[in-house]
């Protein structure tokens, strides 16, 4: 289980994001909604230990990231593309992250497999699309079988059959039992996905719930969006 509560980060003197207070629970896709530049990157950040929050708290399990000596067998993260070397290939990329946590690199084929790399195991990540990257960072998510998956922006560079895949992937690892916590800018494409929905907008959380709660009153899920993060400009392009 994730519990951000009251989460603040501010960068001199404008504030990151305020007060921002989520939660993600086992069995469920929870979609971490807004639109670019909102304050999703800086949550997961706040989330993943890779910055320090200046007030609040955000705990996996009842603790925070840093507190986890092998963090992979609990939580796996996709954060920033693929995030490996251009110069290693995947399977070096796995192995490294497998050994510096204890996992067996006889899971590195398995991870592969599922997210449709095996063929492209020797092959340098600096020569991989866009997609690919993407797909090599799940890989590396699902390394240690965790028990929880954070995911940012997971579509990012997928073509159509790749968005499907994802929607089934995270449907299954929902059906599996783990708490799933994505982000996304696009509120059709987790329409598909979630369970639960939580919208920032300027730092600020402004809206939560299913899909059907928060396009409620709007006659289109575009107005919707609009209307629930109070932007007037949606940029598609991640």
């Amino acid at each position: 289980m994730i519990e951000i509560k009251n989460l603040c980060k501010r960068y001199g003197k404008s504030a990151g994001i305020e007060d921002v207070t989520l939660t993600a629970e086992p069995g469920k896709v929870t979609a971490f909604l807004g639109p670019n530049g909102a304050g999703k990157s800086t949550t997961f950040r706040l989330l993943l230990g890779l910055d320090r929050e200046d007030s609040g708290s955000a705990l996996i399990e009842g603790k925070p990231y840093r507190d986890f000596a092998s963090p992979l067998w609990t939580i796996g993260a996709q954060f920033d593309g693929s995030g490996a070397h251009k110069g290693r290939t995947a399977r070096a990329h796995l192995t490294w992250m497998a050994q510096s946590n204890g996992i067996p690199t006889s899971r590195i084929p398995e991870v592969l497999e599922l997210v449709g790399l095996k063929d492209a195991a020797g092959k340098r990540v600096g020569k991989f699309s866009l997609g690919m990257g993407q797909r090599l960072g799940i890989a590396a998510a699902l390394l240690g079988d965790p028990r929880i998956v954070v995911l940012d922006e997971p579509t990012n560079g997928l073509d159509p059959d790749g968005i499907r895949w994802i929607r089934m992937l995270l449907r299954s690892l929902a059906e599996a039992g783990k708490t799933v916590l994505l982000s996304s800018h696009l509120i059709n494409e987790v329409e598909h996905m979630a369970d639960h929905v939580v919208v920032i907008s300027q730092g600020h959380i402004v809206r939560s719930g299913s899909v059907p709660d928060l396009v409620a009153g709007y006659p289109d899920l575009e107005s919707a969006y609009f209307g629930l993060t109070g932007n007037p400009a949606l940029d598609s392009a991640s």
